[in-house]
């Protein structure tokens, strides 16, 4: 999806008529000089005389004070005088006030602006640099140091051998254990109740772009991408937001009976994202991939993956640790501790610990990052910040909680990045309404969650938005009216949604046509299949929903359909499919198909289902008339109950035949099914065409029961068949995990053998989870 919409902004680009390119790029960001701009970037060198002059005006523009940064801090970033890299773990205080901070592994710190203070800092092999602080002094700041090739006079290197480390009598190690000791007594899970206000924005962009990019093709001819484009404060690269989500939630707690909720108070999207149905499923992915870490539990997931937390139960075997320095963090004295895996092919990660230099040992600030070769391919570097503050009655809670991610998608598109800013205020410990823990809905939503104006985002926002995310709505609206850019977009949303819409951004589509993949198909009796099917959406009605298709088989010369009706007790946003699913449907559909198609989760016209590496020759012809009843709680528990009379006639290969040698030229069955599905914890991202899970964590339960009824509506038999099927991830720490599915069935009744317990088979090229590749349809037969 992030792919999707990083084609479709060079593909616009690409689209637009050619324009000259500006001389000025007008960005909001750090206030540095015009060579040291691209700082981290692919070169370092200026190419053209156009392009210094464009980083010049750049570096004039942001010199200026950002009106987003907050007056009464100073952002700094230190760096060497002469090479321009920037300089890690650099010390800065206001002696006379002993208030301090320490810039991290990039240079970058942030520390409260006294006017009428000095400012020293200073860093090994470096002279002191002291800055007097006024009311005219910027907001950011560039500090560079100059080297002290005095300290470096005198200075023998001797071959050592290495110092092996060692955990005994370890002072770094005792602190942790300490440290690790004292945590639960930090826990405000301790209180009988706590709530608080998290505000989060989630911000994608393309990243590190180069002058050979800012003179390319992409910038020529769309050269309004220049207003989008600004320094990114984490890396300092040149990035261009495509897209930025922001949510506010209420989390609540209650330790007896035990039970926490996350309330979302506010949910606004804005972007490419915004333009694909789907693409809020891209924000419900990359935030499940992303995900808050809580420093405090022993393993942290993220990525779908378990890493060991540097303050959990096992980091004193996992990682090894290092007192660097004693400094101040704010007005807080700290232990400065430096840590990495003891195997650096283990999942784990490494950076520096802050820990209050006093009896609470609680930590005051954690940076991290993961290491490049863990094992997550399509990370490049991943980083996080965490900060914690003391709250009026003396509780240490979390702040501040900030992630970037650089990603690598493909060898083509290879540059992305994810910037997850996330501010935690407002706590309280006040006893909690019960009537707000009603439900077993982990996630709940306000009615009015999905329309907050720009009032409520400011006066709610902990982080502000950088000038490109406030201005993200007419950056899509420039790219919309760019020329060929909605021949591109419907190409793309075809390709990737596999629906057509027929509305427009002025009028949402109330009929979409697809699958798109469904439009042409072959199978042995058919030959080559034609087929046109459509849909209706909630913009048609919010609760009836109509779908259906037509297909011709130019073999077969038979006609087949569908048409199905669905009221939804919901309202949602597109389809009834979408979490919870509260509804009941009528549906009657003629066609062909093979005993193996019941397994597939996609339709069995997928024009890639017609490459098989077997024929598929055994199939029916079948006329089937079904009424089904499905309610979904919040919590998890799906119900479900169907009704369902069915004719089928064999064709192709496939025949029915008696022990007497008499054929049977068709046969019928009425069922009646209830089935129970639960999924604890679970979460889901819709497409047009499903949903789908994204918490793999989740365990499932599914119980399910179908009666054939003899006698009723035509039924010829009578038939049992329970089923049984579980699902559970299990964590092996940083070994990884195993992945348990348990599914057993017994058919209670003498049944024709088209009714009998089948494998699952797979007879495609692409692999189907719980399939079996190897196997013919209908190749293995049981009751049991």
């Amino acid at each position: 999806m992030l792919l999707m919409c990083l084609f479709i902004v060079a593909g616009t680009s690409i689209a637009h008529a050619q324009q000259p390119l500006p001389s000025v790029l007008k960005v909001d960001s750090l206030p540095v000089k015009a060579d040291s701009l691209l700082l981290g970037t692919d070169s370092m060198a200026l190419a053209t005389d156009s392009l210094i002059q464009m980083m010049d005006s750049l570096a004039k523009e942001v010199s200026k004070p950002a009106p987003i940064v907050d007056s009464t801090l100073l952002q700094c970033y230190v760096v060497d005088s002469q090479t321009g890299d920037s300089i890690p773990y650099a010390n800065a205080i206001y002696r006379t006030l002993k208030v301090g901070a320490s810039s991290d592994a990039d240079g970058h710190f942030t520390i409260e602006k006294k006017a009428g203070e000095q400012l020293t800092v200073t860093a090994v092999g470096y002279k002191p640099r002291r800055i007097k602080v006024t009311d005219d002094t910027p907001n950011t700041l560039h500090i560079t140091l100059i080297a002290d090739s005095k300290q470096l006079q005198g200075v023998v290197v001797k071959a050592k051998r290495r110092h092996r480390y060692s955990r005994k009598d370890n002072p770094a190690v005792e602190l942790m254990k300490r440290v690790i000791a004292a945590k639960k007594e930090s826990l405000l899970s301790n209180h009988s109740y706590y709530q608080y206000d998290k505000y989060q924005k989630v911000t994608m962009a393309i990243n590190n772009l180069t002058p050979d990019d800012i003179e390319g093709k992409m910038f020529k001819k769309a050269p309004w991408l220049l207003d989008q484009v600004e320094v990114c404060p984490y890396n300092n690269k040149l990035i261009l937001p495509i897209s930025v989500d922001e949510t506010l939630t209420q989390h609540i707690y209650r330790k007896d009976p035990r039970d926490e909720k996350d309330i979302v108070l506010g949910q606004t999207t804005k972007g490419i994202s915004k333009l694909i149905q789907t693409g809020e499923a891209l924000n419900t992915i990359v935030k499940d991939l992303f995900k808050d870490i809580n420093l405090y539990d022993d393993q942290i997931d993220l990525l779908q993956k378990r890493f060991p937390s540097p303050i959990g139960s096992t980091a004193i075997s996992f990682y090894h640790f290092y007192i660097d320095d004693t400094v101040y963090v704010n007005q807080d004295q700290c232990i400065r501790l430096q840590f990495m895996p003891a195997n650096q092919q283990d999942f784990g990660f490494r950076g520096e610990l802050y820990v209050l230099n006093d009896s609470t040992l609680h930590v005051k600030k954690c940076d991290m990052q993961l290491p490049a070769n863990t094992g997550v391919n399509f990370v490049d570097a991943m980083k996080f910040e965490q900060e914690f503050t003391k709250l009026n009655n003396g509780e240490w809670a979390l702040t501040t909680d900030n992630m970037v991610a650089e990603l690598k998608l493909t060898d083509l598109l290879q540059r992305a990045i994810v910037i997850r800013t996330t501010g935690m205020n407002n706590y309280a410990f006040n006893p909690i309404d019960d009537k707000l823990f009603k439900g077993k809905a982990k996630v709940t939503y306000d009615a009015n969650a999905k329309m907050r104006d720009n009032d409520f985002w400011a006066a709610h926002r902990t982080t502000q938005l950088t000038k490109s995310e406030a201005s993200m709505d007419s950056f899509v609206k420039r790219m919309s009216k760019t020329k060929h850019f909605k021949w591109l977009l419907f190409t793309t949303k075809a390709l990737v949604e596999n629906f057509i819409e027929t509305g427009n951004e002025d009028k949402p589509s109330k009929v979409d046509i697809g699958p798109v993949n469904t439009f042409i198909s072959k199978n042995f009796v058919d030959g080559i299949r034609v087929r046109a099917s459509a849909r209706t959406t909630a913009k048609f009605n919010p609760h009836w929903f109509f779908e259906g298709y037509y297909a011709y088989g130019t073999k077969s010369h038979q006609n087949y359909y569908d048409a199905k009706v669905t009221y939804s007790f919901n309202k949602p946003e597109y389809q009834p499919i979408e979490f919870p699913i509260r509804t009941i449907s009528i549906e009657s559909n003629r066609d062909v198909e093979s005993p193996s198609d019941k397994y597939l989760k996609h339709s069995k016209d997928n024009i890639f289902m017609t490459f098989r590496p077997v024929k598929v020759e055994k199939l029916y012809f079948y006329n089937r008339q079904r009424i089904k009843f499905e309610w979904e709680t919040n919590y998890g528990l799906a119900t479900s109950i169907g009704l369902s009379t069915e004719s089928n006639r064999p064709t192709g290969k496939l025949i029915y035949e008696k022990m007497d040698g008499s054929l049977v030229d068709r046969i019928r069955l009425t069922e009646l099914s209830l089935s129970l599905d639960y999924r604890p914890g679970q979460s889901y991202v819709n497409s047009k065409q499903r949903r789908m899970e994204v918490n793999l964590d989740a365990p499932e339960f599914k119980l399910k029961h179908t009666m054939g009824l003899k006698n009723f509506l035509g039924g010829h038999f009578n038939t049992n068949l329970t089923e049984l099927a579980i699902y559970k991830r299990f964590w092996l720490g940083s070994w990884g995990h195993v992945d348990t599915r348990v599914e057993g069935g017994a058919q209670w009744n003498k049944v024709p053998f088209p009714y009998l317990i089948t494998p699952p088979v797979n007879t495609s090229y692409f692999e189907h989870l719980g399939t079996f590749n190897l196997m013919q349809p209908l190749e293995f037969l049981n009751d049991r």
